[in-house]
């Protein structure tokens, strides 16, 4: 069931952070050319928390690595905050999702050989912002990892790991963040600590969220649930 969006009261714009239309995306198969997404349209708008729903294969991490510039579309258009995203190369992609958004993956994606705090740095320094390290801090303190500050990826839990992965996330303040299938590889307990800070950080920093995911009770706690089966919305 769609639920009425309910905004942030930090959302301060009216016009969408982020613009879907037409877009498809098809590869070649072994009989011919196969139809990932078909014709998708949709719109996000600052503060908004939309959901993607629908079965395995459906296409829904396609359609968020679309939507995030990981890949390029086979037709159709991507704004973000209003301008062409979709059309710019992939270095130009990079940049503009590095200025705008963040990405959370299922497998979190924390560098090994960098402790928690440098993870956390590591955004922020490619975007050469000044005091890197008491931003990275301040994070990990609101996500509850103070005391973990020179642990090393592999000496963390699960639930630890995706709590780092939000903080870098949120740390380069972004306009949107896309998480896919954040709670996918957590037990029930760390499920429900992640799905709270997720949300509990989007209202404060009024941060529009786009998710994909197969946890109802993560869907419904968004603002919108869009289905997606057979590559369509």
């Amino acid at each position: 069931m769609t639920q009425t969006p309910v905004f942030s009261q930090h959302t301060a714009s009216t016009t969408p952070i982020l613009i879907a239309r037409n877009l498809s995306k098809r590869v070649p198969g072994p009989e011919g050319e196969l139809t990932l997404l078909d014709q998708i349209e949709m719109t996000v708008m600052p503060g908004e928390s939309v959901a993607i729903t629908g079965p395995s294969g459906s296409g829904k991490s396609t359609l968020l690595g679309l939507l995030a510039g990981l890949d390029a579309p086979s037709e159709g258009d991507i704004l973000l905050a209003g301008t062409a995203f979709s059309s710019l190369d992939d270095d130009a992609r990079a940049l503009r999702r590095g200025e705008r958004c963040a990405f959370v993956f299922q497998a979190f994606h924390l560098v090994d050989d960098l402790n928690v705090l440098e993870n956390v740095m590591l955004p922020l320094e490619i975007q050469r912002r000044k005091n890197a390290g008491n931003i990275a801090r301040q994070w990990l303190e609101r996500v509850g990892l103070g005391h973990r500050l020179k642990h090393f990826p592999t000496t963390l839990s699960g639930g630890e790991q995706q709590r780092v992965a939000l903080a870098r996330a949120f740390a380069v303040t972004p306009r949107l963040l896309f998480a896919d299938e954040p709670t996918g590889s957590l037990d029930h307990a760390n499920g429900e600590r992640i799905s709270s800070l997720l949300f509990e950080l989007n209202r404060e920093a009024g941060t529009a969220l786009v998710l994909v995911t197969h946890d109802q009770q993560l869907a419904e706690r968004c603002h919108r649930q869009l289905r997606l089966e057979d590559g369509r919305l």
